[in-house]
């Protein structure tokens, strides 16, 4: 088991290593690709939200002076229905489908044709000059709608999957699941006091700065290179290679730096479009979605419904708990609804419950993922429920989790035991914390609540090559989104002991460096950083073994301490220890170069869990919400980088708050968005924060060398209930659905 002990390296702050680039301007994101000859792509898009296509005819816009290339949904090879891993994954044929249509326009903003031009603005006409014949169909835009058994069908082909027998009718109800344990109707039996309640959240954009982007290049041989912006070119690499039925090893992918994704940049859009447009034209073409697009087009996270029923008993213990969660799904197959009922219950021992789980299709953008997907909508209800706990039965909200939070060997409900976790930690944490201590502000509320994530591993893979001079070079091909070439760096430094700054961490494209999954879950530094550790000490392997050599000694003979190789104890040597510097530059006589590989499929990502708590005060005038401050608490198992650990948790707090208060994708009623920009769709700027305080706890993950465990998800998992508890014992009265907007607020205040 990793212990908490002083290290050298870990748990320190250096400057991050793309700092320099980033603010002098030097740095390449996805838009900042420029190729000789290169020629612009742009998408024409669906004016409906769900309509047949007829027609589409390329001629007038292949014609005109300027253009070099058309394509529609003909121009792509059929694709076959079959699973493709990754957080972006799903089904091919529907990810095909949503990079552009083919019998159907699913969404206000489906892609149905596309043009490579000379310039923007001729792109921009060819446009206008592709004509699409539409058949219009009534959207369906309500997740309860869609549910109904007389609902318009998205998809004629779809048929629930995971009933005990195949229905004899297509549904809109793509996927159901359950969860379950003990005997739900004894537990509420036992239960002193029962709440219920019906909790509705909209969907919600990642809100990344950068829109996505991608420039791609089909040579003479027909191998394709494309530069994006993306958390996982080799999994884009894979959906593209799939959805054009092109061998991977003719596509060659290279992350550009990326402003912001959040798990909204798990998922091609652009990238199979752009490669097939070079194809056809011969010529580079770059393609940059406006922020409109973005919007409209790539994927947001799913609105939801969730009904929860919970039991307890006078003295707080937790006696039964039920849940019922309907999810969007968009366009497609595929809403976080798992994870969700994975979460809803994980923080809390619970003998008795049922969580059952809809995945369902509504005329709206295919989701993706956001931040721990689908675990904010699941637990916002669960959180709120219990807090209605405890103000029934008067108990301190922490109180009342602390009396039911799951330990070491507690069972999670998605089936493992616990190893060593630091929820109760958190709790205790919260409790001695100042700002909870302290009273409430006059006129304000406070609001409690929990995260969770249950984080994963996945395949990564990474190089550790050795200059001449003893400098470090780290190779790996995870994008750098929070941080991670500083983590890989501290990692590095700490196994191979030596200087952080003799360490360079670079991220590779998908021919120079091995296989990595996405940059998403939480995963990187746990998986990517354990390949990175199991690289280093192959290189340790290789140093102990080239200074035996040297000294005429067995390997089992040589140590590797504080970066340079020594005799073992008990072996009587009269030799100076030997530096990586000093095996750098005698290689060519011991063996040659000197590189270190890892690859893996990490096992062991510790769960996460969070406490966080805030004051807000409601204007009972205007409805508005002013968050005075917040509070985050966070088991990160080892903070290998502190300072990113807590950028983590206030940007997931930012962005829990946004939600939880303004965030919403609003439509009319033919399915069209109504706020598909920054300034009608409301993320909170730094004005509309406090500084938001941060604790982490180091409970250390067993399975990790150092006992990291993944940060990122869970940071915004619990604002959503903090602000709606908050705001609860504010105002005295409970509002269920998100966001907390002020008409809302007045709504209910009026009693409305």
């Amino acid at each position: 088991m990793a212990e908490a002990v002083d290290y050298r390296y870990v748990g320190t702050s250096p400057v991050r290593p793309d700092g320099v680039d980033k603010v002098t301007g030097r740095a390449q994101f996805g838009a900042d690709q420029n190729l000789p000859n290169m020629l612009h792509g742009r998408v024409l898009r669906s004016p409906h939200a769900h309509a047949r296509i007829k027609r589409v005819d390329l001629s007038k816009a292949l014609a005109m002076d300027g253009v070099r290339a058309a394509v529609s949904g003909a121009d792509f090879p059929a694709v076959e229905s079959g699973e493709i891993g990754g957080e972006g994954g799903g089904d091919v044929a529907d990810i095909a489908r949503n990079v552009m249509a083919r019998d159907k326009a699913l969404y206000h903003g489906h892609a149905v044709a596309a043009v490579a031009a000379t310039s923007v603005e001729i792109a921009e006409r060819a446009l206008e000059a592709i004509e699409v014949e539409y058949e219009a169909l009534p959207p369906v835009l309500d997740v309860l709608e869609a549910m109904a058994p007389d609902a318009t069908l998205l998809d004629e082909q779809c048929f629930t999957k995971n009933l005990p027998e195949k229905p004899d009718k297509p549904s809109n109800v793509a996927s159901v699941m359950t969860l379950a344990r003990g005997d739900l109707d004894a537990g509420f039996e036992q239960a002193d006091v029962v709440v219920e309640g019906e909790y509705r959240i909209p969907m919600a954009h990642q809100g990344y700065i950068e829109p996505h982007a991608c420039t791609a290049t089909v040579n003479e041989e027909g191998k394709a290179t494309v530069w994006c912006c993306t958390q996982g070119h080799f999994e884009f690499r894979a959906m593209t290679s799939k959805i054009l039925k092109w061998k991977i090893s003719d596509l060659k992918f290279v992350a550009s730096e990326i402003g912001g994704g959040f798990g909204g940049k798990t998922v091609v859009y652009l990238e199979p479009v752009a490669v097939l447009l070079s194809k056809h034209a011969g010529r580079p073409v770059k393609m940059v979605m406006s922020r409109e697009e973005v919007f409209r087009a790539t994927g947001p996270t799913s609105g939801s419904v969730c009904r929860v029923k919970v039991g307890a008993q006078s003295n707080g213990k937790i006696t039964a708990a039920k849940a019922w969660l309907a999810y969007e799904a968009g366009a497609f197959a595929g809403a976080p609804v798992m994870p969700g009922a994975m979460s809803i219950f994980a923080p809390y021992e619970i003998e008795n419950f049922l969580v059952e789980g809809h995945d369902v299709l509504v005329n709206k953008p295919k989701v993706a993922a956001y931040r721990a997907p689908g675990a904010p909508q699941a637990m916002h209800a669960f959180e709120v429920a219990l807090d209605d706990i405890a103000r029934q039965i008067g108990m301190d909200p922490l109180d009342l989790r602390l009396a039911n939070a799951a330990d070491e060997g507690t069972q999670a409900p998605y089936g493992p035991k616990f190893p060593a976790i630091g929820f109760k930690a958190c709790i205790e944490a919260a409790k001695k914390h100042p700002n909870y201590t302290k009273p409430v502000p006059e006129g304000a509320g406070r609001g409690v609540a929990a995260g969770f994530w249950f984080n994963i591993g996945m395949q990564s893979s990474a190089e550790v090559r050795i200059n001449e001079d003893g400098t470090v070079i780290v190779m790996e091909g995870s994008p750098d989104i929070g941080g991670s070439r500083a983590s890989m760096g501290l990692m590095a430094a700490e196994t191979l002991g030596v200087p952080y700054e003799q360490i360079k961490t670079y991220v590779g494209d998908t021919e120079s460096t091995g296989f990595c999954n996405v940059t998403g879950g939480s995963r990187t530094t746990f998986a990517t950083g354990l390949a990175v550790v199991q690289a280093c000490e192959d290189i340790i392997a290789q140093c102990k073994s080239r200074a035996a050599a040297t000294w005429g000694m067995d390997d089992d003979q040589v140590e590797w301490q504080d970066g340079q190789a020594i005799p073992a104890p008990g072996v009587n040597a009269d030799v100076k220890p030997l530096s990586l510097a000093d095996v750098a530059a005698s290689a060519p006589k011991t063996g040659g170069p000197i590189l270190g590989r890892a690859s893996l499929n990490a096992q062991g990502a510790g769960a996460s869990f969070a406490v966080n708590f805030g004051d807000l005060k409601v204007d009972p005038e205007t409805g508005a919400v002013e968050v005075l401050s917040f509070t985050g608490i966070q088991d990160a198992g080892k903070a290998i980088h502190p300072a990113y650990v807590e950028g983590q948790m206030q940007g997931g707090a930012a962005q829990g708050l946004g939600w939880a208060l303004n965030e919403e994708y609003i439509y009319d009623a033919n399915g069209v968005m109504e706020n598909a920009g920054f300034l009608d769709y409301r993320v909170p700027v730094a004005s509309d924060l406090p500084m938001i305080d941060t604790q982490i706890v180091e409970v250390p993950n067993p399975s990790h060398p150092y006992g990291v465990r993944g940060v990122g998800e869970t940071p915004i998992v619990a604002p959503l209930a903090v602000a709606s508890n908050a705001v609860r014992d504010a105002t005295g009265v409970r509002i269920n659905d998100l966001p907390l907007s002020p008409p809302r607020i007045l709504a209910a205040l009026s009693g409305e």
